[in-house]
């Protein structure tokens, strides 16, 4: 239903003439109605390093926990949003709209916790278009769902000082299959409190990285109690207790389904 409505309120046709000459979206994302491209890109090869983690320059050079280095086709598009919504809801509509095509969540944050916005927007996406608050800005990264697993999104969006918002989303088609690439405890956590849910279809079986991942995320907050479902749901609570989540707050939920998908217990 969620999905549905989405692409309802999104897909729109633009009025014509509004957007740069020769741009288009990206076949991934729906358009946010009443939105226009002003900038469009789109490269043959291209060699990108996306950011999984804060954004900072020290000795001259830019700086975050971790990266994905990636090269291959680019579509980039930076859309005008209307005034009548703001950045963070288009923003937040696009990742969803991802995420219900199963696409995986590697990195999200919002505001100051991003970094520098002048360092998204000259030195990560090279728009200055981009350049905006500090603490108006998210950005997330995806990987897409098989069988374009080897594809990355990411979004960007802003509100500039003269209040006009922008959302930049770039589809980079890998050249090479994709290592694999983990999401952050942080984004994990920021996912499952936002949503109530981290639906994970592809994790059938426990493994170490993300039994290790997964507990990192849980302990974050030691408060948080969730449930646990999947076919395998009792294997992924002891992977997960063995990597010090505390027994009481995990609870198997349904024995069905594929993969396995966490819940939070109000």
């Amino acid at each position: 239903m969620r999905l549905s409505y989405l692409f309802a309120l999104m897909l729109v046709s633009p009025l014509a003439g509004a957007d740069v000459a020769g741009s288009r979206d990206l076949d991934v994302l729906p358009r946010f109605a009443g939105s226009e491209i002003v900038t469009f890109k789109e490269e043959a090869e291209q060699e990108r390093v996306y950011p999984q983690g804060t954004v900072r320059r020290i000795s001259g050079r830019l700086r975050y926990e971790r990266e994905v280095l990636v090269q291959g086709a680019l579509t980039a598009v930076t859309y005008e949003l209307p005034g009548t919504h703001s950045a963070n809801e288009v923003f937040t509509q696009a990742r969803e709209a991802l995420q219900d095509q199963d696409a995986q969540l590697l990195y999200w944050c919002q505001g100051r916790e991003c970094g520098s916005s002048s360092l998204w927007a000259n030195s990560v996406f090279g728009n200055s278009t981009l350049y905006g608050s500090d603490d108006q800005q998210a950005y997330a990264l995806l990987r897409l769902a098989e069988p374009r697993h080897d594809s990355l999104v990411a979004l960007y969006s802003i509100t500039r000082g003269n209040r006009r918002a922008y959302l930049h989303a770039e589809l980079l088609k890998a050249g090479q299959p994709l290592a694999k690439v983990l999401p952050t405890p942080a984004t994990l956590s920021r996912q499952l409190k936002s949503t109530g849910t981290l639906r994970m279809p592809e994790r059938d079986q426990p493994s170490p990285e993300w039994a290790e991942v997964l507990a990192r995320s849980l302990n974050l907050d030691s408060t948080l109690r969730v449930s646990l479902s999947g076919v395998n749901a009792e294997a992924w609570r002891e992977a997960l207790i063995d990597d010090q989540v505390r027994a009481a707050r995990l609870e198997i939920g349904e024995s069905t389904g594929d993969g396995l998908r966490i819940d939070v217990l109000r």
